[in-house]
C-alpha cells in the first residue's frame, strides 16, 4: 500500500486519515486485492454512531415519518402519541407542511419546547424562547457566535482547551480568530486550572485581544465532568477578564458514571447571584448529533444566549439568515429530544428501553475499552464519565520516532496511518502539544468513539492489539 505522505498546512491530520480511509473503503468495495487481512474499514474517529451500527430511536423516526407523510396519521400504523405529536408539529408549519420555510432561528413552537426543557433541566431557572436559536448543529451555532466576536476591533482571540474537539482549530481559522490554547491537566482527570488560564491571558497581552473562552462540559473528547466549584472558578475568571463564555454542552444527556451528574453553566451562573448572573455573557450549545439521539444526518441543534442585549439577539438572527438553516426534519427531532415521551404515553416504554439500552451499551463499552487499552504497553487511558470518546495517551519507542522523523513525518500520525493501512482501523489523532516526552519517547493522544455494538468494538480492540504488539516487535 502507498507510503504515508506529509500533512500539508491546509489539511489536518484527521482529514488526511479520513481521506485515506475513504480510498481504502472504495478499493475494498471494488474487490481490489490490497493484500490485507480485513474486509472493511472500521472508522472510530468520528461520533457518527449510526454509521458505527447503533440503531435510531424509534419515537423520533416515527414522528418524522408522520410529518413527512401525513396520510400515516389517518391510520393506526403509528402509536396515538406519535400521531398527536406529528399533527401538532404540522400545525406549526406554514401550509401544515414541513416543505415550507421556517423562521431563520427556528419554529417558534420548537423554541418554546426547548426553553421549557432547559428550565426543567436547571431546576426552574427561567429560559426564554426569544434567546433560543435552532441551528444546523452545535458547530454552526458556535460558528455564528465566533463570527459575531470577529466584529470587534483588533486581533480577536478565543481561549480553547487542549485537547479540544478536532474541528475547533479549523473553525477558528475559518472565521479569523486567534486560538489561545490552555492545557487541561490529564493526570488530574482533565481538570482545568485557573492558573493556566491566567498564564494564557498574560502571554497574549500586546499580541491579540481575548474575547471569549470556549469550555466543554461534559468534556467533548475527554469525557470529564466539571464540578460546581470548577465551573464557578471559570465564571469568575470570565467576569474578571470580560470574556464571553462559549459552552459546549452537547453530552449533557450522555452522563453514565455513578454518583455523577451534569450541571449546566447557566444554572451555576444564576446560583452565584446577581453580581455574576447579570454580568457574564454566555452561549450554550446542544446537538442532535452528539446527544442521546445520535442523529448526525438530521443536522440540527440549538443554542441559548444569556445576558446579551437586544442588538446582539437581532444580529445573531441576521447571521443565521445568511447561514445554513436547520432543516425542518431536524427541528422536529430537536422537539422530540427536548420533550420525549412521558410516563403513561404509549411510546414511553419503548423509548425508555431504547435509551437505557444505548446508555448501558455505552457504559459497558467504555469500561471494556479503557481496561483493554490500559493493558497494552505504552498506552494509558483515564476512566470516562460521559460522552462517547476515549482519549488514550500513547508513548512511542525512540526507534519508531527516529524512523518516522527521518522520513519527515509526525510519529503519531505515522503510527495512526499504519494502523489504518495494516488493520483497517481509522482513529483520530493529536500530537501532545506540551513537551511531555523524554529523549527516548514521543507521545500523542488517539481519539476513539466507543458507542457501537459491543461485538464491533471487540473487533476494533483486537485489531488494535494485534497491530500494536507487532509494531512494538518491529521497533
Amino acid at each position: 500500500m502507498s507510503a504515508v505522505r506529509k500533512t500539508t498546512k491546509r489539511q489536518s491530520t484527521d482529514e488526511e486519515l479520513q481521506e485515506r480511509a475513504d480510498v481504502i473503503t472504495r478499493q475494498l468495495k471494488q474487490g481490489l486485492d490490497l493484500n490485507v487481512s480485513f474486509k472493511k474499514v472500521l472508522d472510530v474517529s468520528s461520533g457518527d454512531t449510526h454509521k458505527a451500527g447503533m440503531k435510531p430511536v424509534t419515537f423520533v423516526r416515527q414522528v418524522i415519518a408522520g410529518c413527512l407523510y401525513p396520510s400515516l396519521l389517518e391510520s393506526d400504523i403509528l402509536p396515538p402519541d406519535v400521531r398527536l405529536r406529528a399533527q401538532i408539529l404540522l400545525e406549526q408549519c406554514d401550509g401544515e407542511s414541513i416543505g415550507s420555510y421556517t423562521e431563520s432561528c427556528g419554529l417558534t413552537y420548537v423554541r418554546n419546547t426547548v426553553a421549557k426543557s432547559i428550565s426543567l433541566r436547571d431546576g426552574g431557572v427561567p429560559s426564554s424562547p426569544e434567546q433560543i436559536f435552532i441551528t444546523s448543529g452545535a458547530h454552526r451555532g458556535l460558528m455564528v457566535m465566533m463570527r459575531m466576536l470577529c466584529q470587534s476591533e483588533g486581533m480577536s482571540a478565543v481561549l480553547i482547551p487542549v485537547p479540544a474537539p478536532h474541528s475547533l482549530p479549523r473553525l477558528l481559522e475559518r472565521v479569523g480568530l486567534i486560538p489561545l490554547p490552555y492545557h487541561l491537566k490529564e493526570q488530574g482527570g482533565w481538570g482545568l486550572e485557573r492558573a493556566a488560564l491566567r498564564r494564557v491571558i498574560q502571554t497574549s497581552r500586546g499580541h491579540c485581544c481575548p474575547r471569549a473562552i470556549y469550555i466543554s462540559n461534559p468534556g467533548n473528547l475527554t469525557g470529564h465532568i466539571q464540578s460546581r466549584e470548577s465551573i464557578q472558578e471559570v465564571i469568575r475568571f470570565a467576569a474578571e477578564e470580560e470574556l464571553f463564555l462559549l459552552v459546549d454542552e452537547v453530552y449533557q444527556d450522555m452522563v453514565f458514571a455513578e454518583d455523577t451528574e451534569f450541571v449546566s453553566y447557566k444554572r451555576v451562573l444564576v446560583e452565584m447571584g446577581s453580581f455574576y448572573s447579570d454580568k457574564v455573557q454566555l452561549a450554550s450549545f446542544h446537538s442532535l448529533s452528539n446527544g442521546i439521539m445520535g442523529e448526525c444526518g438530521l443536522r440540527a441543534g440549538y443554542m441559548e444566549l444569556v445576558n446579551v442585549d437586544e442588538a446582539i439577539l437581532l444580529y445573531t438572527e441576521v447571521l443565521l439568515t445568511g447561514d445554513i438553516s436547520a432543516p425542518v426534519t431536524g427541528q422536529i427531532a430537536v422537539d422530540v429530544m427536548a420533550d420525549p415521551p412521558r410516563p403513561g404515553d404509549p411510546s414511553y416504554s419503548l423509548y425508555t428501553q431504547e435509551v437505557t439500552s444505548r446508555l448501558n451499551t455505552l457504559q459497558c463499552n467504555m469500561s471494556r475499552a479503557v481496561k483493554f487499552i490500559n493493558d497494552l504497553p505504552g498506552f494509558s487511558c483515564l476512566s470516562v464519565q460521559s460522552g462517547i470518546f476515549i482519549c488514550p495517551h500513547l508513548s512511542l519507542p525512540h526507534s519508531a520516532v527516529t524512523h518516522s522523523q527521518s522520513q519527515g513525518f509526525q510519529a503519531g500520525l505515522w503510527y495512526s496511518r499504519r494502523l489504518l493501512e495494516e488493520q483497517g482501523i481509522c482513529v483520530g489523532f493529536m500530537e501532545c502539544m506540551k513537551e511531555l516526552h523524554t529523549h527516548s519517547k514521543s507521545c500523542c493522544h488517539l481519539r476513539l468513539c466507543v458507542l457501537m455494538p459491543s461485538d464491533e468494538l471487540e473487533e476494533v480492540l483486537q485489531r488494535l492489539q494485534y497491530f500494536h504488539l507487532q509494531f512494538l516487535k518491529e521497533y
